[in-house]
């Protein structure tokens, strides 16, 4: 069973502590049929995630109080919603920090608008936020996954989960019953770059069958598709 709410405009959520970068996003965002707020600080972001529920968010990196990492390391406590980072620091390190503590995507300062805007166009397209259905809460048998509050359940017992490990589940139940391919899982859990890496697939596909299926070496929800990807399933189980 899915629970679904509907989408009408997408909203997104722009921080930046320069006010002028914010009013250069909300116009070339509204101009492209977003519903754009904006917050200067990530104390502020971080309310508005809890209180508006954007469908995706664009942070700069550097601000008082909260930086963008620290930001998106509190969002993946409470959401899922894609993140993509703005930043001057193009350092490679930086980006891998940004990356693991759950951004979607980074963009280096000074970027070109219709680049931001592909950007934010491939994470929607990556993570389906542009459908007219959003799956906020999950069932199949006893597995049951609460994705705005980042919690899974099996049966009567609370499953323990990475944030890896959240998003490549998540990744696919909101694809249930349909094949996803080793690269798109690739890119859209470790980022571009990640798309040959399937010795991270391996591992995190057998450490979430250990921690979600009843008996992991007869799979019944994390399907292999030989020499293609994954599938998630939501029927009864069937020979792997």
């Amino acid at each position: 069973m899915w629970f679904m709410r509907t989408i009408d405009t997408p909203r997104l959520l722009a921080v930046d502590d320069e006010p002028q970068i914010t009013r250069v996003l909300r116009t070339a965002l509204m101009a492209e049929g977003y519903d754009v707020r904006t917050a200067n600080d990530g104390e502020t972001a971080l309310a508005g995630v809890v209180e508006w529920k954007p469908h995706m968010i664009v942070s700069d990196l550097r601000m008082p109080r909260m930086d963008g990492i620290e930001l998106c390391r509190k969002i993946r406590a409470v959401s899922s919603v894609p993140i993509i980072i703005l930043s001057v620091d193009a350092s490679q390190r930086t980006k891998v920090q940004a990356l693991d503590a759950g951004a979607d995507d980074y963009v280096t300062k000074p970027f070109a608008a219709d680049e931001l805007l592909a950007r934010i166009r491939a994470v929607a397209r990556r993570t389906r936020v542009a459908e007219q259905e959003v799956i906020t809460e999950f069932h199949a048998g006893d597995l049951r996954i609460d994705i705005a509050e980042r919690r899974v359940h099996a049966a009567d017992r609370v499953i323990r989960l990475t944030p890896k490990e959240f998003d490549l589940l998540v990744y696919l139940a909101r694809r249930a019953n349909r094949i996803v391919e080793h690269g798109e899982l690739l890119e859209a859990i470790w980022g571009q770059g990640s798309r040959d890496h399937h010795e991270y697939l391996r591992v995190f596909i057998g450490q979430l069958r250990k921690k979600v299926e009843p008996e992991p070496w007869a799979p019944r929800y994390i399907l292999t598709e030989p020499w293609v990807g994954y599938r998630f399933n939501t029927g009864p189980r069937v020979s792997s």
